[in-house]
């Protein structure tokens, strides 16, 4: 499956030395892969909800690294009612009067459910720093917030994964085009995305940063090479069902035998004609 995934955590991920590039042998390898690992996922969210589990998993990139199409195969065999996908922009209404936490303290799972963050309390030291939505005391004061703030969450149970895309400026380009030329993607495309579009350097270094300063033990970051979208959905695949997965049982659970008794002896009255009418 090509080169190992830069990781951070134990030491601080280069994005200007991750291969973008790695790739999967063909599309029967792609469809194989993704079968196995969506079942794996169905497996994880039967077991996390049978448990009472709680998971997160964050979502962050440039504009065109493929989040969404990596976010659409992993929730693409689950059970809607036990996972929330959480798309995010800019605050809105009640939720500029209060801390910019606020609004994903309002979106954190429940017990037995999994939450993606189609973006996150990270645009804090990306878009709004790059943006000059914030001042820059506060974009460096969140990194301390957000580490405390997952801390928190991990001291409470959360399993949280932290997934980044990484596309090369050449791709990116190509896929605005695509976008641009595609009547069926054009709606993507927002006047911040052009915006973005010339200010490369600035979230490259904003990322850097971000990895450097918030890839944790408790929430390590994974940084996805992302040029080519089947490696980097299965990537994404792989590693949320290892992380989901660790410590955890996932077999298929047992019914009560009691209750599976009682149920087939209805089910055999009801077959026989002996039910009410």
């Amino acid at each position: 499956m090509g080169k190992k995934v830069e990781k951070a955590g134990d030491a601080p991920v280069r994005l200007a030395n991750v291969d973008c590039n790695q790739s999967l042998k063909d599309k029967d390898e792609y469809k194989s892969l993704l079968e196995a690992l969506q079942l794996k996922m169905l497996q994880i969210q039967q077991a996390y909800y049978a448990q009472g589990r709680r998971a997160i998993i964050v979502m962050e990139g440039i504009d065109c690294a493929g989040k969404g199409g990596m976010i659409r195969r992993m929730v693409q065999s689950l059970d809607v009612r036990g996972v929330h996908v959480w798309p995010i922009g800019a605050p809105a209404g009640e939720e500029r009067q209060h801390h910019y936490l606020y609004r994903f303290w309002q979106r954190l799972p429940e017990a037995g459910s999994i939450a993606i963050f189609d973006r996150s309390w990270y645009g804090r030291v990306l878009v709004e720093r790059i943006e000059g939505f914030c001042t820059e005391q506060a974009w460096q004061r969140a990194y301390r917030e957000i580490n405390e703030f997952e801390r928190l969450l991990f001291d409470d149970g959360v399993r949280i994964i932290k997934l980044l895309p990484a596309i090369t400026r050449d791709e990116q380009v190509k896929r605005f085009e695509e976008r641009i030329q595609n009547p069926h993607k054009r709606w993507k495309m927002t006047a911040e995305d052009v915006r973005n579009w010339h200010r490369w350097d600035d979230y490259q270094q904003a990322m850097q940063q971000m990895l450097d300063k918030t890839s944790t033990e408790v929430a390590p970051w994974q940084v996805i090479p992302a040029n080519r979208k089947w490696y980097a959905r299965i990537q994404a695949l792989k590693i949320v069902t290892d992380a989901l997965a660790r410590d955890v049982d996932i077999s298929m659970p047992s019914l009560d035998s009691a209750l599976m008794q009682e149920a087939m002896e209805l089910l055999h009255r009801e077959l026989n004609g002996g039910g009410d009418s």
